[in-house]
This record gives C-alpha cells, structure tokens and sequence, in this order.
C-alpha cells in the first residue's frame, strides 16, 4: 500500500516538472492520475481499517 503513496508522489513531482517545462497536458494527465491513485489509497486505507 506504500507503494501506492510512493507512485502518486512521483506523478505529482512528473507534473510539477511537466508544468514547469510548459507541457500543460501531459502535466494535467499525470496530476490526475496522482490524485486518483491518493484515493484508491485512502479508500483501501479506509477498508483495512475497519476490517
């Protein structure tokens, strides 16, 4: 489940870098797919907690 937090960190800091360089899509994309993977995260958090 780290492993998760660890690749939604990384597409935060690809589109950072993305944003920076210019290339507003691509920085959009990989900001999404950081956002859902810090909620597929939180949800599994969630689950396990209560189980």
């Amino acid at each position: 489940m780290a492993d998760l937090i660890g690749l939604a960190v990384f597409f935060l800091i690809l589109a950072l870098v993305f944003f920076i360089l210019g290339a507003r899509g691509i920085a959009g994309f990989t900001m999404d797919i950081a956002k859902w993977l810090v909620i597929i995260f939180v949800v599994i958090a969630i689950v396990t907690f209560f189980l």
